[in-house]
């Protein structure tokens, strides 16, 4: 047989097929290969299963951050009042609201009051944030308008307040019912500042999935905050979203300039980004810790193929006087070996993928299972556990994995290339 022969020549597949499906009596090397094989598809499965639900839970919270909140919120720097107080209330705040949305790329601007007060209701108490807004400015914001559930209609809400659904549980309280919402800082008498105690009947509640949102927050009609929260005439800050957050620094200066003078921005990257900068850190070292599993599954493959050199010894050495070429035999045994990889990658990344996509049902069984304590989204934020299958997330742990099969092949496919035929037919 010629010694030059075409890399990865049709006989060298069909004698790495025949060695990669090894028969009983060959039980050791046969049951190397399905440990090897079972140890990269749970290696890959459980590095894909990671990274979705990883992904998953970054972008819900963003989602959450962009589609409830204010993308950009400004403020006037501290001015005095005609009584000498110091005070951020923003003044001519209809026509700053008309400027701002001039500024190209800017799909919401309205003027919000925002205070912090106690709600009561049914010999109960809560600490709530609540948002003065107007319902037009209320219809724009997607997460309240098109929640993950709701009761009442948003319609009805210069009729009363729109709560969330973790106020109302803590409360007691359905749509209908009435809360009182309590001030300090309430009305001035010529005996003082006495708290201002009001009742309010419940028009809307909502649920937007972010535990910290709807366990806190209220929505009041823009014209009775500004009464309750002695504000007439002004608002506490400008809410501005764009059409591109993520770039939200390129929206600042022409943002400023329209508002006027002693602008004060607060963006959304401001107030998450120390939160999402460390879920990318912990992403980081999450793939870190699962390529070294990803690397011990690899290292099955190279004891299952070390015994295969060792067992077809002989096998080689006639192969060899044959006329194989050391190049056929490294090729012969590097197929082996990184079939093994790339089936066990194959099947980790169908495993991974079914479980991203049926996260619903299979944690739904988990908790079950757990007693309904396996997620606590007052720890977590996030109502339940998201998954997101992303293309790059797949290619790494590909990647990952195939480079490590193919390394950890290279060394028994050189060894065995290099045995001396002599010395492998010496006792046979």
């Amino acid at each position: 047989m010629n010694n030059r022969t075409i890399p990865f020549a049709a006989f060298e597949w069909l004698i790495a097929w025949r060695y990669l499906r090894a028969r009983r009596r060959e039980g050791g090397v046969s049951v190397m290969t399905v440990i090897s094989l079972v140890g990269v598809t749970l290696a890959v499965f459980a590095l894909v299963a990671t990274l979705a639900v990883r992904s998953g839970f970054r972008y819900e919270f963003v989602k959450t951050i962009l589609g409830a909140n204010a993308h950009v919120s400004i403020q006037t720097a501290s001015w005095r009042t005609p009584g000498g107080q110091l005070s951020r209330m923003v003044r001519d705040y209809t026509a700053k609201v008309a400027r701002i949305r001039q500024v190209p790329g800017v799909v919401r601007a309205a003027p919000v009051i925002r205070g912090q007060l106690m709600a009561s209701a049914n010999g109960r108490n809560a600490g709530v944030e609540v948002y003065g807004e107007r319902l037009d400015d209320m219809q724009t914001l997607p997460l309240f308008v098109h929640p993950e559930s709701s009761l009442g209609d948003i319609g009805d809400f210069n009729k009363g307040v729109s709560i969330g659904s973790g106020v109302a549980r803590e409360l007691g309280v359905g749509v209908g019912d009435r809360i009182k919402l309590i001030s300090p800082d309430g009305v001035k008498t010529a005996f003082g500042t006495v708290p201002r105690v009001k009742s309010y009947r419940v028009v809307y509640i909502f649920s937007v999935g972010r535990w910290d949102i709807d366990r806190t927050r209220i929505y009041m009609p823009f014209a009775e905050a500004q009464s309750f929260f002695n504000r007439e005439g002004f608002a506490d800050e400008i809410e501005i979203n764009v059409a591109q957050p993520e770039k939200i620094d390129r929206y600042l200066p022409a943002l400023r300039k329209a508002f006027g003078e002693r602008a004060i921005t607060w963006t959304w990257w401001d107030s998450s980004g120390a939160f999402l900068n460390a879920l990318k850190t912990e992403d980081n070292v999450m793939f870190i810790i699962l390529s070294i599993l990803v690397l011990i599954a690899t290292m099955n493959i190279v004891s299952g193929l070390i015994m295969l050199v060792r067992n077809k010894g002989p096998a080689i050495g006639i192969l060899r006087t044959m006329g194989l070429s050391e190049g056929s035999i490294l090729r012969v045994f590097f197929i082996v070996g990184a079939s093994i990889g790339i089936i066990g990658t194959i099947l980790g990344v169908v495993l991974g993928s079914l479980f991203a996509i049926y996260i619903d049902p299979i944690f739904g069984f988990v908790n079950w299972m757990l007693g309904g304590n396996a997620w606590d989204p007052s720890v977590r934020y996030l109502s339940q556990l998201p998954a997101r299958l992303e293309a790059w997330d797949v290619i790494r742990a590909v990647a990952l994995s195939l480079t490590l099969s193919f390394v950890a092949t290279i060394f028994p496919a050189r060894r065995a290339a290099r045995m001396n035929p002599v010395e492998a037919l010496r006792y046979e």
